[in-house]
């Protein structure tokens, strides 16, 4: 079983932060641990309170994994401000995991900013050349390139001018923007350049919180498990709409639900 360590926020209704990696992960058979960043008070309608934790609490979690389990691949999301995002920069570059999967959250599902200016150029200074990956949803995106998203060709470019401030590889997730032929695409521009592109058909549904959390979760699992970046590009693509698809008619929570993470256990029972 593969270690996947998610460094990231706590979402007090269970539907994002650590509370969505872990189920994703544990749904995809790896053993998830973690690293807190911040206590959030939210649930489905929206955040209404955030405190970070010390640079020395959030270094001392991600040195207690380390120092004792094999962590196989890590996983960042919320980084509350720029102590921790050098403190985790720091922890990265003296554990050198293999992999490494960028989620810059910045917004929430329901629209409340999650991270200040400042940080976020740290994040692209610090944390994007540590990455294997990076996985910006299309308003992250634009917020990091400066660019308007509103088609394919646009995801290309902003994913183009990401790798060439020094990410790797960068998925940009297309779930906000909806084709010509209602379909969702997400774009993967691999190290080499190559894009590759992943449809889904487009699900109506309010229950969308903590899909990015989900996503670059399931991505980091499948990784550790061995499959190549497209592959498990494809399969995390493919396990997020799944996961969308099965928890549409979830009654949980007045605004945005979770998305159904354990849909094959379900399915199995």
């Amino acid at each position: 079983m593969k270690t996947i360590l998610t460094i990231a926020g706590s979402d007090s209704c269970g539907g994002a932060g650590i509370q969505a990696d872990i189920k994703a992960i544990s749904a995809l058979g790896g053993y998830a641990c973690s690293a807190i960043t911040a206590l959030t008070a939210q649930n489905t309608m929206g955040v209404a309170l955030s405190e970070g934790v010390s640079p020395l609490m959030l270094r001392s979690q991600i040195e207690a994994v380390f120092d004792d389990l094999n962590v196989d691949a890590v996983k960042t999301g919320m980084l509350f401000d720029t102590p921790q995002i050098e403190t985790v920069a720091d922890c990265l570059e003296k554990y050198r995991p293999k992999f490494v999967v960028v989620d810059p959250v910045m917004i929430s599902t329901s629209g409340s900013r999650l991270i200040t200016e400042q940080a976020i150029e740290t994040v692209k200074k610090r944390i994007f050349p540590l990455a294997s990956v990076i996985t910006p949803n299309i308003s992250e995106a634009e917020t990091l390139t400066g660019m308007k998203i509103t088609c394919l060709d646009d995801m290309l470019s902003a994913a183009r001018a990401l790798q060439a401030e020094g990410c790797s590889v960068v998925i940009v997730k297309g779930g906000h923007l909806k084709d010509e032929k209602g379909a969702s695409t997400d774009l993967l521009l691999d190290s080499d350049g190559t894009a590759h592109y992943e449809h889904s058909p487009w699900v109506e549904s309010k229950n969308t919180h903590g899909t990015g959390c989900t996503f670059s979760s399931a991505l980091a699992t499948l990784l550790a498990q061995g499959a190549d970046m497209p592959l498990a590009f494809a399969k995390a693509k493919e396990y997020i709409y799944n996961a969308i698809v099965a928890g549409k008619n979830l009654n949980i929570g007045h605004g945005h639900g979770p998305v159904h993470h354990f849909y094959k256990q379900q399915n199995l029972s």
